[in-house]
């Protein structure tokens, strides 16, 4: 079997999970770490000791010397459409982080430029990998729920996270482009691609403008698909700091025979103590172990779907074609959760209903 030869762009917050992952892989003998390339020179040093890898600052001199199969992007939001174009034309296979771009034509640029240069172009949708999800799927195609009517979602981060982790980038952002395009997704994936049609959308900019942070504090959003479902999506950022879990998250979907529902925040496991005090943690993300050897392993499906682009690219080496590799989050699955977002976030600024 082949073994892809892996760059990664981007290393901060959670390109460390791409570096992780392909580390391991690498144990198995499935991937190669390669290189990988951030424009932050202490980083990139600290990483390249950690993990092994050839440092780049500017990922184009990367693209131009090394050989590479498949490259990651894990840059801020805005920045993917220049790096995923550059990487088709050079011939590799991408794999994006979410959204695939802000804007409806910069995906379809990105698109057209890997279909024309013959690549693949995979989206880090992690929430199509989720077992709790992957079980609500296998219900909704059985038809338990009948025909899907209505369904809400949440998704929403303590207050850190745009306050502390990204000051600077969080006011190009926003909780519907970070968080809400997760389940803009998921969504779709459960209802078999359904696709947006319309959306109204409303939004508060209040706490983090108190802070120096110029975005938005919260955004809702009602959707409606063209499977005739509607969906409301609430997004926000501002959790408190004590809230016990950085990140918390649900979704439920209501039909004409059942409905579904999967709080996808708490698992079941708690811990509390006298400095953190309680702690509900997502197991089904990120776990870490020790495995026999003493190396440091993590699972999950944080890692499930990283992984799941390198396995694809090693069929593609060895011979396959982009129809062999089955179901995957493809360029088209992003251009369709950036209409949704994009009409949210037109709707949220003008008051207007937005057609997509």
């Amino acid at each position: 079997m082949a073994q892809a030869r892996i760059g990664v762009i981007g290393i901060g917050t959670f390109g460390i999970n791409h570096l992780r992952c392909f580390r391991q892989m690498g144990y198995w003998g499935e991937a190669e770490l390669v290189a990988a390339a951030d424009i932050n020179e202490e980083l990139l040093e600290e990483r390249s000791q950690e993990f092994d890898f050839e440092p780049y600052v500017d990922y184009k001199e990367m693209l131009a010397n090394e050989r590479l199969d498949a490259v990651t992007v894990v840059t801020p939001d805005p920045y993917h459409r220049e790096i995923v174009i550059d990487a088709a034309k050079a011939g590799v296979h991408v794999l994006c982080e979410k959204p695939l771009d802000v804007t409806v034509e910069g995906c379809q640029e990105m698109i057209d430029a890997c279909e024309d240069n013959g690549v693949l172009l995979q989206v880090d949708f992690h929430k199509r990998y989720d077992e709790y999800h992957i079980a609500m799927k296998q219900k909704i195609d059985a038809g338990d729920l009948g025909e899907i009517e209505y369904g809400y979602s949440h998704m929403e981060d303590r207050i850190e996270v745009p306050r502390d982790w990204f000051p600077g980038w969080a006011v190009n952002s926003s909780p519907g482009w970070f968080l809400g395009i997760h389940f803009y997704d998921l969504a779709r994936f459960l209802m078999n691609d359904a696709n947006g049609v319309r959306v109204w959308a409303t939004g508060v900019r209040r706490k983090l403008r108190s802070l120096g942070v110029d975005t938005w504090d919260s955004i809702s959003a009602k959707v409606e698909f063209d499977n005739g479902a509607s969906v409301m999506f609430d997004t926000s950022w501002i959790l408190p700091d004590t809230f016990e879990a950085i990140v918390n998250q649900g979704i439920r979907l209501v039909g004409t025979e059942g409905m579904l529902e999967c709080d996808s925040q708490d698992r079941g496991t708690i811990t509390c103590n006298y400095e953190d005090g309680m702690q509900t943690h997502n197991m089904s993300f990120l776990r870490e172990r020790t495995d026999k050897q003493g190396r440091e392993i993590f699972e999950g499906y944080g890692m499930d779907s990283i992984a799941d682009f390198a396995r694809n690219v090693n069929l593609l080496l060895d011979g396959g074609s982009l129809e062999d590799i089955g179901a995957y989050p493809d360029g088209h699955d992003g251009l369709e959760a950036t209409k949704i977002a994009a009409g949210v976030h037109e709707s949220v600024e003008s008051g207007q209903i937005v057609e997509l």
